[in-house]
């Protein structure tokens, strides 16, 4: 068997190294290559879509030559509630199965927690060393993908479905990924409609002990609103690494936006959580009160404190913002969202509601899905709701705050 003839440290520093020079468009025959020194028939990289709808698959270089004149290429696309690779990709977990003698698996590609697409490996048999394998190919191909991605058009293009807005572009421009997290905490965001996204935005990075928070939403939903948000959250950013508290970045926030985008209001949260203690530290300015969840259900009331009016008037007559304070218990859920979400209606009228929002999120985390997964079937669930037809920018930020009972033990029962 190959595998024999080249151990696994082997092939994969080959990769790496192989990697730093590497086109966006050669992924696929990297890995491809790699895959067979490694024992396996086959490898493919399937990426999900900018919805989380479909699995599509990296294009070949002919295919991706195509993408980049034409906008557009015949790339093999599987659904991502129907499917075996979907479900790989939905659990987080190896999905096998045996087709025509030999077997192949799916394998999530993972950055940090944020899930990116999966990997498709076949080979005559995937016992445990061979998809131990397969497990290290798809954390470098993970790892190779993120490192391209802002280097070329070709994986942007592979993600989306349709031509984006140009506010939506700024916007997704300026946010991070849409997971990040430790063995403490996981903050997950999602944002409809994707590709004509206007006013809203959100920001979450850990820093040290702290993880900071941010949620935006600018008046309006044409390019000014955007603008609006990405302005916030640069101030937002370059108060947080010169070292600014909560209340600096919101002055900073309503300052810039008074000074270089005039009769633009924007509201927003902005908060800390401490991952070491729980303590949560939050302001908020004209936006829907947070929700905090726990053992399944909301606790009434416990994030909800007076509003400070929205930013963007820079009146000096009107006090600072007050810092808010709670202190989360393990398996903690703090639910951060725009009034497009609670504020979306059906066809009849029927608003969605806080209730069924945080009905939505309890169950299925009650299942044992990660946060990014709860989220996706969130905003299916509000697609649904409005018949596929967002009147208002959605926008959702869930914390989940998931102490280690022990340095050894690794994230409280529970927690994927």
């Amino acid at each position: 068997m190959a595998a024999q003839d080249a151990g696994l440290g082997e092939v994969l520093a080959d990769v790496l190294a192989a990697a730093h020079r590497l086109a966006p468009r050669e992924i696929p025959g990297l890995v491809q290559a790699a895959a067979v020194r490694l024992g396996l028939s086959r490898a493919s990289v399937y990426l999900a879509d900018l919805q989380q709808q479909h699995l599509v698959a990296l294009p070949t270089p002919a295919q991706a030559e195509l993408l980049v004149r034409s906008g557009s290429a015949a790339l093999e696309t599987l659904v991502v509630d129907t499917s075996l690779a979907g479900r790989a990709y939905r659990t987080e977990a190896v999905q096998t199965t045996e087709d025509g003698g030999a077997e192949s698996g799916w394998l999530p590609l993972v950055d940090g927690i944020e899930r990116l697409g999966v990997l498709k490996v076949s080979a005559p048999r995937l016992d445990p060393p061979a998809l131990a394998r397969c497990r290290a190919l798809a954390s470098l191909t993970a790892l190779i993908l993120v490192s391209k991605q802002h280097q070329s058009d070709v994986l942007a293009q592979t993600m989306r479905t349709r031509p984006m807005t140009l506010q939506a572009e700024l916007l997704w421009a300026f946010v991070p990924p849409r997971t990040i997290g430790t063995t403490e905490v996981t903050s997950a965001a999602a944002l409809e409609p994707a590709y004509e996204i206007g006013g809203d935005a959100f920001d979450h990075s850990l820093a040290g002990r702290r993880l900071h928070l941010t949620l935006l939403d600018a008046m309006g939903h044409d390019l000014a609103s955007g603008g609006c948000s990405a302005v916030a959250l640069s101030a937002c950013r370059s108060t947080r690494r010169a070292g600014g508290g909560l209340a600096d970045i919101a002055e900073q926030i309503d300052r810039t936006l008074a000074r270089w985008i005039p009769d633009r209001l924007l509201t927003c949260v902005l908060a800390d959580l401490d991952i070491a203690t729980g303590r949560l530290d939050w302001i908020n300015c004209g936006h829907p009160a947070p929700l905090l969840l726990r053992a399944g259900r909301i606790v009434t009331g416990a994030l909800e404190r007076p509003a400070h009016l929205p930013l963007g008037l820079n009146d000096p007559g009107l006090p600072a913002p007050a810092v808010h304070t709670a202190r989360l218990q393990p398996g903690d859920r703090v639910l951060m969202f725009t009034d497009g979400v609670t504020e979306a209606r059906s066809p009849d009228g029927e608003l969605f509601g806080e209730a069924r929002l945080a009905d939505t999120v309890a169950r299925a985390m009650a299942d044992g899905l990660p946060a990014p997964e709860a989220l996706r079937r969130l905003i299916q669930q509000i697609l649904h709701h409005q018949d596929q037809r967002l009147r208002d920018d959605a926008t959702i930020l869930l914390t989940e705050w998931h102490p280690s009972r022990d340095p050894g033990q690794g994230p409280a029962r529970g927690v994927r």
